[in-house]
């Protein structure tokens, strides 16, 4: 079995795992980064293993920091769609974008290139950013939504693992993990902290073009 093939399983049992127990991390043990604090700088793997700043992503222009959910995530998918027509207007007006995802490099890589993502790709698989920028975990109503989710229904997550494998909807990772989307001034601040309160939250384009543009001013 090669690395990303035990990359995949091992993300297949997490998400196994914490499906089984449900969310861990719904409340805020701290107050989280607001508008006009310092975006949390820490260094992540990108998918090529290079480490990599993130405030590299913000030094010369205002960034748009995406964090997305499993890569099996339907709504994951849905904001691809939505995102990848958006993208020209948010580099007209001048942001740099880059991602963060739950992957290690070698299986987030053959997603990027298989989606075609055309943004940096950050790697994060002990989620350490998701919680610096204060991404919870989402409760069965917020991700499932009417889904009669029980805890330790062993049945129902391995019929569900199943039913995706193999295919783009794949289960992997965590899959309560909420996520979120930041516009970060050249300053190092936030000027935007949109966190997904469920799991279609996209924030509107109109939204994060006035978070740019407010940024390129701070």
């Amino acid at each position: 079995m090669g690395a990303i093939d035990q990359q995949q399983t091992a993300a297949e049992q997490e998400w196994l795992q914490a499906w089984l127990s449900g969310p861990s991390r719904t409340r805020y043990s701290a107050l989280p980064p607001q508008v006009g604090d310092a975006a949390p700088d820490l260094e992540l793997p990108d998918t090529s293993g290079k480490r990599r700043r993130l405030g590299e992503f913000w030094r010369a222009k205002p960034a748009l920091v995406l964090f997305l959910r499993h890569f099996g995530c339907s709504c994951l998918a849905e904001r691809w769609e939505q995102l990848k027509g958006e993208i020209p207007a948010f580099a007209e007006a001048g942001a740099q974008l880059v991602a963060i995802c739950q992957g290690e490099p070698e299986r987030s890589a053959t997603v990027a290139a298989r989606r075609g993502y055309p943004f940096p790709l950050l790697c994060d698989p002990d989620r350490r950013a998701y919680q610096l920028y204060g991404l919870l975990e989402g409760t069965p109503a917020q991700i499932l939504h009417d889904f009669a989710w029980k805890p330790h229904d062993h049945e129902t997550g391995e019929k569900m693992l199943a039913s995706r494998r193999g295919s783009e909807r794949a289960l992997v990772d965590n899959p309560w993990q909420l996520p979120g989307e930041f516009v970060a001034a050249t300053s190092g601040r936030l000027v935007l902290t949109h966190r997904y309160q469920y799991c279609e939250d996209f924030p509107p384009k109109t939204v994060l073009l006035g978070a740019i543009a407010a940024a390129g001013i701070r």
